[in-house]
């Protein structure tokens, strides 16, 4: 994987082989980051990144300079891989082995950005129940977006028009305005 802007522009970091993630495409990510450079100011945004696995966006954002990264994961090995690059890059990201339903329960912080990469075998109803625990638990800014990252086979939230899906192959950004909660 590559850093695709920011500081560490064209950085490659190379993740042990043993660790079980599917990161983000170079594609997805610049789509992502375009869509967040659109509507945020990144160096002042709150972010947490869910399901974090490699890290692969917590290092785009503190690439991009944003200064409040959460990266959340239940995996050891991929906490600690997201540590050693954190500190080898110098790049301020709070990591904590946990995991997401405890996190988003016990959380009393806000953020602008949750950005959400579960992994592909998510079903509908444990999407649903994490965004509602995101509602649940008040942790989304006023102005804040939940965008979630998933397979092209599902659709959630179909019936919401407020709701933006963007499709980049077999991957789908879902994005999530606190409004439309």
């Amino acid at each position: 994987m590559r850093i695709i802007s920011g500081t560490k522009k064209s950085i490659s970091i190379r993740a042990p082989k043993n660790l079980p993630v599917r990161p983000t495409t170079d594609k997805v990510k610049e789509s992502l980051f375009n869509i967040i450079s659109n509507k945020f100011d990144i160096p002042g945004l709150t972010v947490l990144d869910l399901f974090s696995g490699t890290g692969n966006i917590s290092y785009e954002f503190a690439s991009r300079g944003c200064s409040e990264i959460v990266s959340i994961d239940n995996n050891h090995n991929c906490i600690r891989f997201i540590n050693k690059t954190a500190l080898n890059f110098d790049f301020n990201i709070q990591t904590k082995k946990i995991d997401y339903k405890v996190y988003l329960k016990n959380t009393k912080r806000k953020f602008d950005i949750i950005f959400a990469d579960p992994p592909y075998n998510f079903s509908n109803k444990q999407y649903i129940e994490m965004v509602n625990q995101i509602k649940e638990f008040d942790i989304l800014n006023n102005d804040g977006e939940i965008i979630i990252e998933h397979s092209s086979n599902i659709s959630l939230f179909n019936s919401n028009e407020k709701i933006e899906e963007r499709k980049y192959g077999s991957s789908v950004l879902t994005i999530i305005k606190k409004a439309s909660l």
